[in-house]
């Protein structure tokens, strides 16, 4: 894995930054050192091995991390992803995030992660799954409904999401619905849950738009990452009549000022595995992308895409945030200056977690919603927590993501100060 590591697309220790936020928050909201130093911590960091069997006999062996951040408001909450690039510091970040977001939300739950460090591209259905029900077997003792429940993210989907109910199902004895989120409907997933990141960026984009006097379809959008969220956000926009005037994965991107037909670029990747080549495109790199001219760029892939060395170069008015952590600190002090708006991804992509919460409730009461409640009730809570956070940031006259965490970390300080410490 060594390759990987070296080719990373991480340029900065995602712990370090996560924490040097804490600390930021906790001065500017004037929040007590001592919380600020247990919530700097994470609760719980266990790493595995994970063997299993290749299709061809030999044995592949990965390593594995859950994280539990927190759990001061209710059981851990997190996603799984599967990764080259993973490590235990981006994980612990990643829990330490998933903490302020479900706060944000005011949803009854901390925060977690999962990832296992493998590009799951190379493996067959097979040996992903033997994999994963591996991985499941190593973490048993650290997941449950009401521990910490796991959900997708980057390189897992539904699939994976029904191995591990099914493995730890079979565990058990009985089928445990409430142990993952993001399961497929047939398991007991959730309508709604398969576009609610994309939906809840959507709102929040819906909202702005709304504080300043415009309309959506007013907006020209670039995309980066058209995996769930980002195919997902496009295909949203489009219907509401925004104009997307580029999009990529990981092999590439494409380019129309003039805009890009949406449908057939999900069409066009569905059938060939990617967005580059579409029909009336140009081809762009991941690079350029990020610093098109347009209204609102909405990095959906992975963390740290936009950082201090091409800060000043992004042309949009708008940044939403659809991955996580994808603007350092340093580019965040740059945009700031600049005058462009940050929709914080813990405010902007909250959308999953909400739905997975939805999920989870479903679950365990054995009663499932209708689709337009579950996107209703997500409407509610995305805009309560950015009119919450927007008159957060009048009052403190900070950015959007200040204003965000400022409001997560004080109610999860609370909910610390409120349990006080055991022994």
């Amino acid at each position: 894995m060594s390759e990987a590591v070296a080719t990373s697309h991480l340029r900065e220790n995602p712990y370090e930054l996560a924490r040097t936020q804490l600390e930021h928050v906790g001065e500017v909201f004037g929040i007590e050192p001592n919380l600020i130093r247990v919530l700097s911590h994470c609760k719980k960091v266990v790493e595995v091995s994970i063997p299993f069997q290749r299709d061809d006999g030999t044995v592949g062996v990965f390593t594995g991390f859950r994280v539990t951040h927190n759990v001061a408001r209710g059981p851990s909450k997190g996603g799984i992803r599967y990764h080259p690039d993973v490590t235990r510091d981006e994980v612990k970040a990643l829990a330490m995030w998933m903490t302020w977001k479900c706060a944000l939300m005011a949803l009854p739950f901390g925060g977690a992660k999962g990832g296992v460090v493998c590009d799951p591209k190379s493996l067959s259905e097979k040996e992903l799954e033997r994999m994963t029900r591996r991985y499941t077997s190593e973490i048993i003792n650290e997941i449950g409904p009401e521990r910490d429940i796991p959900a997708p993210d980057v390189g897992t989907d539904s699939r994976v999401m029904a191995w591990i109910f099914d493995t730890y199902s079979m565990n058990k004895g009985h089928s445990v619905l409430g142990v993952v989120t993001g399961k497929p409907l047939s398991v007991g997933g959730s309508l709604g849950r398969e576009e609610a990141t994309a939906r809840g960026s959507l709102y929040c984009i819906q909202a702005l738009a709304g504080k300043r006097g415009q309309r959506v379809d007013e907006y020209t959008v670039a995309i980066q990452g058209f995996g769930n969220v980002g195919s997902n956000l496009a295909r949203l926009l489009h219907a509401e009549g925004a104009k997307v005037v580029a999009v990529s994965d990981s092999r590439g991107g494409v380019y129309n000022p003039h805009g890009i037909d949406v449908p057939a670029a999900v069409e066009h990747k569905r059938e060939t595995g990617s967005v580059v080549g579409l029909a009336g495109t140009d081809a762009i790199t991941n690079e350029e992308l990020v610093e098109l001219p347009c209204d609102i760029f909405a990095p959906c892939a992975l963390e740290q895409v936009v950082h201090a060395e091409n800060a000043d170069r992004v042309q949009a008015s708008v940044i939403c945030e659809g991955a996580n952590g994808p603007v350092t600190p340093a580019a965040d002090a740059i945009l700031e200056d600049r005058g462009i708006l940050v929709l914080p991804d813990v405010l902007a992509n909250a959308g999953g977690v909400v739905v997975s919460y939805f999920e989870w409730v479903q679950g365990l009461q054995e009663y499932f919603w209708q689709e337009d409640e579950v996107n209703a009730k997500l409407r509610d809570i995305v805009a309560r927590a950015f009119e919450e956070t927007w008159q957060t940031r009048e009052r403190y006259q900070t950015s959007l993501r200040m204003a965000a965490y400022g409001l997560a970390v004080q109610r999860v300080a609370e909910a610390t100060t409120t349990r006080g410490l055991y022994p």
